[in-house]
């Protein structure tokens, strides 16, 4: 009987890259892949470890396959990814009912560690951060139409708050003809929207190139005849120049979405978290992009009660949401994490603040998002399909305004037959929670 090898990748677009680059090892040599870890006979884990919650959900899926595997349902578990690299030995040591445990720069290895452990050995080692794998074969498991594009590992960004260049280590760019195979790989085998990412794309290429490549990159993943959206996240405000706005603006395949993680407007607030600008760059920033793109879909993420926030600047970072209406906001409680800078001011904000700050914000947000949908409400847009429901009866998918996994979704009226990754046009006449509702309409 063959081995069935399950994959749980948590966290990140940049972390399910990894997974899919092991799946295609542990399949290229003879393993059976399955969907369900209760059907595995060995699970990989690639954990997260970015902030709290990501560790408290890593560590209880690691205990409910330990469950798994004490009833007999699963022989070996394998644990990799951000939460090993961070917390090596602890992990060795309190997870003694794992089988093994190693690092980023050992999944290149993959193979020969499930091969390690089906002999009864148990793995635990580290590789250095730089063995981690830039490019690779993958096994794409998103829908087959759009593949995330990882251009970069690490970062070198040193944010006072953020433990990821501990993690992951420096930033280093894949080199540019290697992003473009990899581009128009996935498009032979039917992909047709990319999503670019990396810790920070707007850096792509400076340690390569010595300076940013990112334009040049995404008018060369334009020139590929089968892609029909090209996706940029993840761009830091401070590396946002009018050379990439303007290509950005002037491809049409480049989907007008700027994804921007600002944490927050208070200079003094960004100055302690290691991050360049204020207030006023900011609103000059944003009164650019839509001046060069005025139908652009702006997303950013803010961190509430950092280390020091006064009321004063929690409600000004309230006046700066408002004014900017932003399309899509994410909100998260400042987390303390160990090892970085932020964690040692004496100045730290009690957790409940911090959750209630995060809450206020987000449901601000929430009445801006509905006030733009309903503006929505009779407008024309292209979707593409995901999928049926059949018991609305309704097509869902996504519009250019949409990145998977953490925007909405458009449903759409069922008038004709289509298939996933059908690009539509259609009309909206209602909204739904976060949600359009839409009909098919004929392009002229």
């Amino acid at each position: 009987m063959p081995i069935r090898v399950g994959m749980v990748s948590l966290g990140c677009s940049k972390n399910l890259v990894d997974s899919e680059r092991m799946l295609f090892k542990l399949r290229k040599h003879g393993y059976t892949l399955v969907k369900e870890p209760g059907d595995a006979d060995v699970v990989v884990v690639n954990t997260c470890g970015f902030i709290q919650s990501a560790k408290e959900e890593a560590i209880e899926t690691i205990l409910e396959l330990a469950e798994l595997k004490k009833e007999g349902t699963i022989q070996k578990i394998i644990l990799t990814g951000c939460l090993t690299e961070r917390y090596q030995e602890e992990v060795a040591d309190q997870f003694a009912e794992v089988d093994a445990v190693v690092g980023i720069g050992d999944q290149k290895d993959i193979v020969s560690i499930l091969e390690s452990v089906l002999k009864k050995d148990r793995v635990v080692q580290f590789a250095p951060k730089s063995d981690a794998e830039l490019m690779g074969d993958r096994i794409i498991t998103t829908l087959p139409f759009y593949s995330y594009l990882k251009v970069a590992e690490g970062c070198s960004n040193r944010c006072s708050y953020c433990a990821i260049p501990k993690i992951r280590g420096p930033y280093r760019s894949v080199p540019m003809e290697a992003v473009l195979e990899e581009a128009n790989r996935l498009a032979e085998r039917g992909v047709t929207e990319l999503i670019v990412i990396a810790q920070d794309t707007t850096q792509y290429g400076k340690d390569l190139y010595g300076e940013s490549r990112l334009p040049q990159l995404l008018k060369a993943l334009c020139e590929i005849p089968t892609v029909h959206w090209v996706r940029v996240l993840y761009c830091y405000p401070e590396r946002i120049t009018d050379e990439l706005l303007d290509v950005m603006a002037a491809e049409e395949k480049i989907v007008k979405y700027l994804d921007i993680p600002i944490q927050h407007c208070d200079g003094e607030i960004l100055r302690r978290m290691y991050r360049p600008g204020n207030e006023t760059m900011l609103r000059n920033l944003i009164a650019k992009i839509r001046e060069k793109m005025p139908d652009v879909t702006l997303r950013t993420t803010l961190i509430t009660g950092f280390p020091g926030e006064t009321k004063e600047q929690f409600n000004a970072l309230g006046d700066f949401v408002q004014d900017m209406q932003f399309d899509r906001l994410g909100c998260f409680a400042y987390s303390e994490e160990e090892g970085t800078d932020a964690a040692e001011y004496e100045d730290q904000i009690d957790e409940e603040t911090r959750e209630h700050r995060a809450e206020i914000l987000m449901q601000q947000q929430a009445e801006l998002h509905a006030e733009k949908n309903a503006a929505k409400i009779g407008t024309q847009m292209e979707a593409v399909i995901e999928g049926f429901d059949p018991w609305a009866g309704c097509y869902f998918g996504r519009t250019r305004a949409d990145a998977p996994e953490i925007d909405g979704k458009i449903f759409i009226r069922r008038t004709k037959e289509h298939q996933c990754g059908d690009y539509v046009q259609v009309e909206v006449f209602d909204t739904m929670d976060y949600d359009l509702l839409a009909e098919e309409v004929e392009e002229a």
